[in-house]
């Protein structure tokens, strides 16, 4: 008989016993933030299909509507019982959810001649549950077409954006519904909103703190794991982190095994930083690999054909397979050397509530559409989920929740409150290249991009350089825009251009400015600097990084930003030298995310300094701040 995964286990805390707070999926790329927002509320909650009948919600204390890509009147308009409203359970729809009731409970939905994409400043009136505490004039994020135009019987309207009904009520049926996403960063209210709806308005009390939780982790861990081995694979991240000090918990030392892979892609120091962090809170069987050499003279087979050495490799997803591919084989290799029983062995994960969400974990979301497998499922742990072998400890948990049980378990600040890295480290902060990029439109983008900057008195570039973005539901890998010129005016003038330019020019996802005002670039930059991954190239970033972060932290202003990292750009004014990127966002939910802004939260004068000093010291031409906000960039650059 085979243990029972972690990952597939009930809660020890009884659902029976604690307020249980549904959220009906209608396909929104916000559900999961939706999730994460009631579950800081303390609550319970359970991702499902819109189309569960309301037989099976009656021991729900609440119901959440997502939003969707759908409208309400089109055929393939998702499935609804609508005796969900009849219930008498507190319902939220949000966006189409608000649509869907609208429509359902016999008011009017229709196209809106007006859409609304974006930030939009609304008018609400405050003497209702919902907004109650709130001010008036409050800024939420829209993302519609269509519109209620008329409202159901029995309902009023609580709050507007101009003439579009952004948020109604049934005050008696406790129905509501908001237009805009109160879920996601940009909502500036929208976590008061949700914890009115489920204090006020439901009359929920929160019994599902997150310190029960860690305790029926800890019990769950033991009573599935027993006397077994259980190995965990330590990235430098908080989530694989904050595992491993679970298992160090709730087990003896001797049956924890981890290994910590450094790639050689990782940031200052950060391999000892966090080797030293976790043998010091117990774990007694860690293996820390220098892995540097084997990784970039690595190969991998991608669809029949041999790829690589990863040092000759300019394809951003070549990259990230040989790195990923030769990561598993390190590890498997090492399970190996450590004399482990894979038949009698756990290997323990940190997959969140988040990645199975994303995944279909059916566990998580009965309907949840299967977006990306799971970076880690490769053979060997597919092979022992078979064996149901696998444990995900932090499978209930958002990344801020992990964060405060790693705090909760005595690691280290700096490691728990660690800014996310991606798997393959400043190999994707690498721009790798071999010829510029030019398209037919390049001439014409730079002069368009040029006219853009000239509103604001400065110099605009079309760089002959790829970096990814997102743009409408699609991934773009598109050209960047760079502003230059003497500029110390306010903020606001800069934003608004870098939202400008990719709105009107829709080959261009991203928009910088160089900081080295003394150093004009040429009209029209066409060539560039062949780059690779090599020891050299992953050095200097990594030193240059490790200087743009302490810059930052002695300044007093490194805590305010929720993700810092710096680009190598493969661009100059002379050859065999590069550019550097800064980028700094400021978010909570990752899914979207503002730049930080110069003159505020990245100071004029420490940034000017900043580039200054990496111009002089190192072989770099450049220093630009990215401007740009998720979307249409991502945060990352390759």
């Amino acid at each position: 008989m085979t243990t029972m995964p972690l990952s597939a286990q009930p809660d020890a805390l009884s659902p029976t016993t604690v307020e249980k707070v549904a959220i009906l999926d209608c396909g929104a790329q916000y559900t999961k933030v939706i999730d994460r927002r009631v579950r800081e509320l303390n609550f319970y909650s359970e991702i499902l299909p819109l189309s569960i009948p309301a037989e099976q919600l009656k021991d729900f204390a609440a119901v959440i509507i997502s939003g969707g890509p759908n409208s309400v009147f089109a055929e393939d308009a998702p499935a609804f019982d609508p005796q969900i409203l009849s219930l008498g359970i507190p319902v939220l729809g949000i966006c189409y959810g608000m649509q869907l009731i609208a429509h359902t409970m016999g008011g009017t939905v229709q196209p809106g001649a007006l859409k609304e994409f974006g930030e939009i400043a609304i008018g609400a009136k405050t003497g209702n549950p919902l907004f109650a505490g709130l001010p008036a004039q409050q800024v939420v994020l829209m993302s519609h077409g269509d519109k209620v135009a008329q409202l159901p019987p029995g309902f009023e309207p609580i709050a507007h954006s101009g003439d579009i009904l952004a948020a109604m009520m049934h005050a008696e049926k406790r129905i509501y519904g908001v237009q805009f996403h109160p879920e996601v960063e940009l909502t500036e209210h929208g976590q008061a909103i949700l914890h009115n709806f489920l204090y006020q308005v439901a009359g929920l009390t929160g019994n599902y703190p997150l310190e029960d939780r860690l305790s029926q982790t800890l019990d769950e861990i033991r009573q599935t794991v027993g006397k077994k081995n259980v190995f965990v694979l330590v990235s430098g991240g908080v989530d694989s982190a904050v595992t491993a000090a679970l298992l160090v918990k709730a087990l003896p030392a001797e049956q924890v095994f981890a290994l910590h892979v450094d790639t050689g892609f990782m940031r200052h120091e950060e391999s000892d930083t966090v080797c030293n962090a976790l043998r010091s809170i117990g774990l007694k069987h860690l293996e820390h690999l220098k892995a540097q050499a084997q990784f970039l003279d690595a190969t991998t087979d991608i669809d029949g054909r041999v790829v690589g050495p990863l040092r000759q490799v300019t394809n951003p997803e070549a990259k990230r397979r040989i790195i990923g591919d030769t990561f598993f084989k390190l590890t498997q290799d090492a399970i190996l050397a450590m004399n482990l029983n894979l038949d009698e062995t756990f290997i323990a994960q940190g997959t969140l509530r988040p990645d199975l969400i994303e995944s279909g974990n059916i566990g998580v979301s009965q309907i949840a559409h299967k977006i990306k497998t799971h970076h880690n499922d490769v053979p060997i742990i597919q092979a022992q989920r078979e064996k149901g072998l696998i444990i995900e400890p932090n499978r209930d948990w958002h990344k801020d929740e992990v964060r405060k049980i790693g705090m909760m378990l005595g690691l280290p600040a700096d490691l728990v409150q660690r800014q996310p890295f991606p798997g393959p480290g400043l190999a994707i902060r690498i721009l790798c290249t071999e010829q510029p990029y030019i398209t037919p439109q390049f001439e014409t983008l730079n002069q368009a991009v040029n006219a853009e900057a000239g509103e604001i008195g400065l110099q605009g570039n079309v760089l002959p350089v790829q970096s990814v973005g997102v743009q409408g539901d699609y991934r773009s890998y598109s050209y960047l825009a760079v502003l230059s010129g003497a500029y110390r005016q306010d903020w606001e003038p800069l934003k608004a251009t870098a939202i400008r330019i990719p709105n009107r020019l829709h080959d261009i996802n991203r928009v910088a400015l160089v900081l080295n005002q003394d150093k004009p670039l040429p009209a029209e930059l066409r060539h560039i600097t062949p780059t690779h991954l090599t020891e050299e190239t992953t050095g200097l970033l990594r030193r240059i990084d490790h200087e743009v972060a302490e810059a930052l932290r002695q300044s007093g202003h490194f805590a305010g930003i929720s993700q810092l990292l710096t680009v190598l750009v493969p661009v100059s004014l002379t050859p065999g030298r590069h550019s550097i990127a800064i980028r700094a966002v400021v978010t909570s939910d990752y899914m979207t995310a503002r730049p930080a802004k110069l003159g505020e939260e990245l100071p004029w004068d420490v940034m000017t300094e900043l580039a200054n000093r990496i111009t002089s010291q190192y072989p770099i031409d450049w220093v630009m701040v990215d401007l740009t906000s998720k979307p249409p960039a991502t945060v990352e650059w390759e």
